[in-house]
């Protein structure tokens, strides 16, 4: 695949997820959580209109035995209660299928995932976990432009998620290096 950075939008929660990515292309930070995530998508796609945006960014493994990229092909939004609201007569979107994945479900919510309870009972419908890659797909869903979502584990989503600061760095390296791949 060769993407034409004009054409593409990187996004990335936080600055030192960003740090090694190329700067040919356009970049937009979001902050942490789905919220901060959304707004900050939906505002980039409508002002800079790309033909594919790419959400990068690190993830804690649900399942033991996970480390390095992924490019999920299913995202789902675990912390919403999507049952309850089609039981009240709504639609609820909690599942948005991403072309050309390689295959692993990536469940995304503001829950910051350190309990292994928590981790276990995500892990039953995914592989990896992160805080913006739903907020993200959405908004590119609802503004039609297709979107690409690309996580490196950086943890597994128990204790060693705290550590976080100290594997961001060769986290964002190897993300800037798939970017660069990626590139025409």
């Amino acid at each position: 695949m060769s993407l034409d950075p004009a054409k593409v939008l990187v996004i990335a929660a936080t600055k030192a997820e960003a740090a090694h990515l190329p700067t040919e292309v356009p970049l937009v930070l979001t902050g942490i959580g789905k919220v901060e995530a959304a707004a900050a998508a939906t505002e980039a796609i409508a002002a800079l209109r790309p033909e594919l945006v790419l959400n990068v960014g690190t993830a804690g493994a649900l399942r033991p035995g996970l480390t390095g990229l992924f490019v999920p092909s299913l995202v789902v939004n675990h912390d919403f209660s999507a049952d309850a609201i089609r039981a009240l007569g709504h639609d609820a979107v909690d599942e948005i299928d991403l072309p050309d994945g390689d295959g692993t479900v990536l469940a995304t919510g503001d829950l910051f995932v350190t309990d292994p309870v928590a981790r276990d009972a995500i892990a039953a419908r995914a592989h990896l976990v992160d805080m913006e890659g739903f907020a993200v797909a959405r908004a590119c869903q609802r503004a039609g432009v297709p979107c690409r979502l690309v996580k490196i584990v950086s943890d597994a989503a128990d204790d060693s998620a705290l550590e976080w600061t100290a594997v961001v760095d060769a986290c964002a390296r190897l993300l800037g290096h798939w970017v660069r791949e990626q590139l025409a």
